[in-house]
């Protein structure tokens, strides 16, 4: 019997995409036996290992991002797609400067927000053991004193996706036994080879990484960190998903992290990928384990992955 597993990369609003390719995946019966996150898709990830069918998933990142708490912390003043045409010259640019003050006032905190802040959102993640979900699931975080990747397979689910989302110099580090830790991105974006540690043995990864094609000059500080983030991302991404048998990438890499007001776009874009590759989706659903095994280890001899 096949063992299907999801990798599901991170990228903040982009990774909202990974709900309709799950919408997909259900509609088409296809069985997931294991689903591995990284950041956001930590998120959807262990949402839906928690529910077993999307449309509660999706029912409740709507209802998060409708949260006051949410609204409050104002992440969508953080996108650069977030000038309105109503708006004349001078009002983007005092909002623009705004933006940039509050940001160079908390320069000498460890995070754009506050733990307590951050802790009201997460509170409506379940509080309960990932052991207990109906499918099997883990994710990503990196611990910043040790450099370690750590791929939690046991635990409390909010603190392991706090800490798997926890975007460097925008959430506070989650402090956790002897780790620091922070957002998985930091070390495995999508983590299509650490799926098959909780008992996969085929994998479909979902890349939802902003492209690096050549843009306009930064012109601050903030616009550098954000540049180079998405440069090391990529590159790293780029060779961890050698360890994925079908990678598929939804149109949203011209798409901010913070783009969380294009949702139903994201979630759309995630469902017309995933309908695109469904016919090669579902011959690796089928394909036989003993030739799959023998195909990752040719993989394996030549290199790639």
């Amino acid at each position: 019997m096949s063992k299907f597993g999801l990798a599901l990369g991170g990228g903040g609003a982009r990774g909202l995409a990974h709900i309709g390719v799950l919408k997909v995946l259900e509609n088409e019966n296809i069985k997931i036996c294991a689903i591995t996150g990284c950041s956001m898709g930590a998120i959807i990830g262990g949402m839906y290992a928690y529910y077993g069918n999307v449309k509660q998933v999706e029912e409740f990142i709507f209802d998060a991002i409708k949260h006051p708490k949410f609204i409050e912390l104002g992440i969508d003043k953080l996108s650069g797609n977030n000038k309105k045409p109503d708006k004349n010259y001078f009002e983007q640019f005092f909002d623009y400067v705004g933006t940039r003050l509050q940001a160079l006032k908390k320069l000498s905190r460890l995070s754009y927000f506050d733990e307590n802040a951050t802790n009201e959102i997460y509170e409506i993640i379940p509080d309960i053991p990932v052991e207990d979900l109906k499918i099997k699931y883990s994710a990503i975080a990196t611990d910043l004193l040790s450099g370690e990747e750590i791929n939690f397979t046991k635990g409390n689910l909010r603190d392991i996706i706090k800490a798997s989302s926890a975007i460097p110099g925008i959430f506070p580090p989650v402090r956790f036994k002897d780790y620091f830790l922070v957002d998985g991105s930091a070390s495995e974006s999508v983590p299509a080879g650490k799926v098959r540690e909780i008992g996969a043995d085929r994998v479909l990864a979902v890349d939802v990484m902003r492209r690096i094609k050549s843009v306009q000059q930064p012109q601050n500080v903030i616009d550098i960190l954000y540049r180079a983030e998405d440069i090391t991302s990529f590159h790293l991404s780029d060779l961890r998903l050698k360890e994925a048998d079908i990678i598929i990438r939804p149109p949203v890499k011209h798409l901010t992290w913070a783009d969380f007001d294009k949702i139903e776009e994201i979630i759309s874009a995630g469902e017309l990928v995933a309908k695109e590759n469904i016919i090669d989706i579902k011959r690796l659903v089928h394909r036989n384990s003993y030739l799959l095994k023998i195909e990752h280890h040719i993989k394996k001899l030549k290199g790639d992955a």
